[in-house]
C-alpha cells in the first residue's frame, strides 16, 4: 500500500465484505471511517479494526439518501483529513419471479445497488479533485455480467454498475490520479443470504464453491498499492465474457434450474429481509452457522443468485474450451 493511502471509507461496513476489509485495511495500520445503516454491526467492526491495529469510526447512513451520504462524504473528509480510497460495498436482494416480487421491493434493490453506488461517487469524487487524487472502489459481482433469472432488479442494478463505472472512467481521463476500480467477485459465503428478499417459496441455501470475504478483502485492499479497473474473482475474465456472450441461453437453463429448485426446496414463507430496515444487531463476516455474531446481515451479494453466475460463467467455460 502507498504510504498516501492511509484514509479509508467503507460503506456497506457493518458486515461481509465491506466489514471483512475493513479489518484488512485496519492491519495496515489505516484511519477508516465505516458507514452503514444499522450502528450495532458498525460498532462491532469499528472494535474489530481498533483491535487490529488501526483505528475507525462510524456514522450511521443509509447510502439511498444523497443528501445524507453528501454530509457522511464530508464529515468523513473532515474526520480523516482526506479520503485516499472508498469502497462502496452496499448491496441487497430480493428472489423470486419478477411478477412475484412487488414492484416496490425492485425498485428498493435499484435504490441500494445502483442509485446508492452512484450517491457515493457523486459525493466522494468532488472531494478527490479538490485533493488531485483518490480511489473509488465499486463492488459489482459476476452479476454484472451473467444475468440471474428470479433476480431481475439484482441483474439490472450490476449491469448498472458496470456501464455507470465505464462511463465514469471516460470523463475522468485528465485525471490520471483518481482511479475507479470494479471488483466481480462469484460467489461469497457473507451472511447476505439471511437477510435476502425472499418470494420463491422455498428457503434459499448455499451453492458449493464459495470464496470467503477475506479473499475479496485482500483483492481491494491490493488495488490501494495498485489501481486497476477490473478485478475478477472466482472465475476467468475471458469466461465471464464468453458467458456474457451464451447469456440467452444461460439465462433459459438458469430459469429452468431456479423453478425445479423451489418446488423441491424447504420451504419459506415471503419475506422482505433487510431491504427496508438494519439488522437488529451484529452481522459480522461469514455467513457462518454457530455464533450469533455471523447469524446474518446485509452484503454485496444474495448467495443463490450469484451460484446461479457461477453456473452460467461456468457454460462460458465449457465454450471455451471448444472454440477452436
Amino acid at each position: 500500500m502507498k504510504r498516501t493511502t492511509r484514509r479509508i471509507v467503507i460503506t456497506g461496513a457493518s458486515s461481509g465484505i465491506g466489514a471483512a476489509t475493513a479489518i484488512a485495511f485496519a492491519r495496515q495500520g489505516c484511519q477508516l471511517v465505516l458507514g452503514a445503516r444499522g450502528r450495532a454491526g458498525l460498532e462491532d467492526i469499528a472494535s474489530q479494526c481498533r483491535a487490529a491495529g488501526g483505528q475507525a469510526q462510524i456514522g450511521i447512513v443509509d447510502v439511498t439518501d444523497a443528501a445524507a451520504v453528501r454530509r457522511f462524504a464530508a464529515e468523513a473528509r473532515d474526520a480523516l483529513g482526506g479520503i485516499d480510497l472508498w469502497f462502496s460495498d452496499v448491496g441487497i436482494g430480493v428472489v423470486g419471479k419478477y411478477l412475484d416480487v412487488p414492484i416496490a421491493d425492485h425498485q428498493r434493490v435499484i435504490e441500494a445497488n445502483l442509485l446508492g453506488h452512484m450517491n457515493d461517487a457523486h459525493a466522494v469524487l468532488p472531494i478527490f479533485q479538490q485533493q488531485g487524487h483518490g480511489i473509488w472502489v465499486n463492488m459489482i459481482s459476476i452479476g454484472g455480467f451473467i444475468t440471474s433469472p428470479y433476480a431481475a432488479a439484482y441483474a439490472a442494478s450490476k449491469f448498472g454498475l458496470r456501464g455507470f463505472s465505464a462511463a465514469l472512467r471516460g470523463e475522468l481521463r485528465d485525471w490520471p490520479d483518481i482511479h475507479v476500480c470494479d471488483v466481480y467477485p462469484t460467489f461469497v459465503d457473507t451472511p447476505a443470504i439471511y437477510h435476502a428478499g425472499n418470494y420463491t417459496g422455498a428457503r434459499l441455501t448455499f451453492p458449493p464453491g464459495a470464496l470467503t470475504p477475506e479473499k475479496v478483502a485482500d483483492a481491494v485492499v491490493k488495488l490501494a498499492r495498485r489501481p486497476r479497473d477490473t478485478t475478477v474473482l472466482g472465475a476467468p475474465e475471458s469466461a465471464l465474457r464468453l458467458g456474457e456472450f451464451a447469456n440467452p441461453v444461460a439465462a433459459s437453463l438458469m430459469n429452468r434450474f431456479m423453478d425445479a429448485w423451489s418446488k423441491k426446496a424447504a420451504p419459506a414463507r415471503p419475506t422482505t429481509g433487510t431491504m427496508y430496515a438494519p439488522p437488529a444487531g451484529p452481522s459480522g463476516v461469514r455467513s457462518g452457522s454457530g455464533s450469533g455474531q455471523q447469524r446474518s446481515s446485509q452484503g454485496s451479494h444474495t448467495a443463490l443468485l450469484v451460484g446461479a453466475a457461477v453456473a452460467a460463467a461456468a457454460l462460458g467455460m465449457r465454450l471455451a474450451r471448444r472454440a477452436p
